[in-house]
């Protein structure tokens, strides 16, 4: 293989710069041409293309989102608009392609691996919840942006004595929420996967006050079913009878935006690196992970099929850990 593809799809994830360097990096490096698509599926079906040398990828490796841009593409989701994308890479002699994303993006290299095209996935998304990867690029990342806010938040929830919630991005899966409660301390943690009862949230953040704490934090993933708006309809519209409200923070897309951080610098290029290596090699459809501490390949078909669980024993923790 001497002319491959990269493209970024979905949601930007810190930490895609650093991957799409090392793809193109370790390309050159094997004799190979890059070539950058830009916006996702949908510009592989526009044939918005560029060719990617080493210069054009300095000084990425530290900046957050994607330089190839990302874009939704409903088009891409119909056979017909498979097929007009798999014209344009042939047409302008692309004899391999890397995708750098998460579910939805992998389901969209399956489908293209499906037609007998040269697919590799990296898996990315700050959900972390793609199978076949314990961590995804940009999760902790942003995870670390949600511990920050919540150490601020902490702070002057002390200093007045209320409640404050904060919600983080997680529409199925509640890694972030989980892991951020955890390590920031907070009193309740609410994700998609286990119903709540706001009658027994604030029956636990009523607790915490009598055992003298001078704060309460509830981190809530956004696709839970009462999330940080719904709760604070709840209490709001209960304050008389539960005796307090609760305030509510919802980070949103702030999560995204950051400088990658150390680790996703370094599980980026690893991925990257290994998934160039691969493909070149002859290796495709399948999707490079990072599994039990080791650079993984899981089929592309596999990752499109099943689902991520979350670890819930980590949530008995954090109640245990709430005292």
């Amino acid at each position: 293989m001497k002319r491959f593809a990269v493209l970024t799809s979905g949601g930007d994830a810190p930490g895609m710069n650093a991957a799409i360097r090392a793809i193109v990096r370790t390309g050159i490096g094997k004799g190979c041409e890059v070539i950058g698509i830009r916006n996702g599926y949908s510009g592989l079906i526009a044939g918005n293309s560029v060719s990617l040398g080493a210069r054009d990828v300095s000084g990425i490796i530290q900046r957050g989102g994607t330089i190839l841009g990302s874009a939704r593409c409903p088009e891409f989701k119909a056979e017909e608009g498979r097929r007009k994308a798999l014209r344009m890479l042939r047409e302008d002699n692309i004899e391999g392609l890397i995708v750098i994303g998460g579910n939805g993006s992998q389901a969209g290299a399956s489908h293209l691996s499906g037609m007998g095209f040269p697919v590799m996935g990296i898996a990315s998304t700050i959900d972390n919840d793609l199978y076949g990867s314990d961590i995804t690029i940009g999760a902790y990342t942003a995870l670390s942006i949600a511990l920050e806010a919540i150490d601020r938040l902490k702070t002057t929830a002390s200093s007045h004595q209320r409640a404050f919630c904060v919600e983080v991005m997680g529409r199925h899966h509640g890694f972030l929420a989980l892991m951020a409660g955890v390590a920031g301390g907070a009193e309740a943690t609410v994700i998609p996967e286990v119903e709540t009862d706001p009658e027994i949230l604030a029956a636990e953040l009523h607790a915490a006050y009598e055992r003298g704490k001078p704060h309460a934090i509830v981190v809530v993933a956004e696709g839970a079913r009462y999330n940080g708006e719904a709760l604070a309809r709840y209490f709001r519209e209960n304050r008389e009878r539960l005796g307090f409200e609760v305030r509510v923070t919802i980070l949103g897309h702030v999560q995204r935006g950051a400088d990658p951080g150390a680790f996703d610098r370094i599980l980026a290029t690893l991925l990257g690196a290994a998934a160039t290596d691969l493909l070149v090699s002859g290796k495709h459809g399948v999707l490079v992970g990072f599994i039990k501490g080791e650079i993984a390949a899981t089929p592309l078909a596999e990752v499109a099929a099943k689902k991520k669980g979350l670890d819930l024993n980590l949530l008995e923790l954090a109640k245990v850990l709430a005292k």
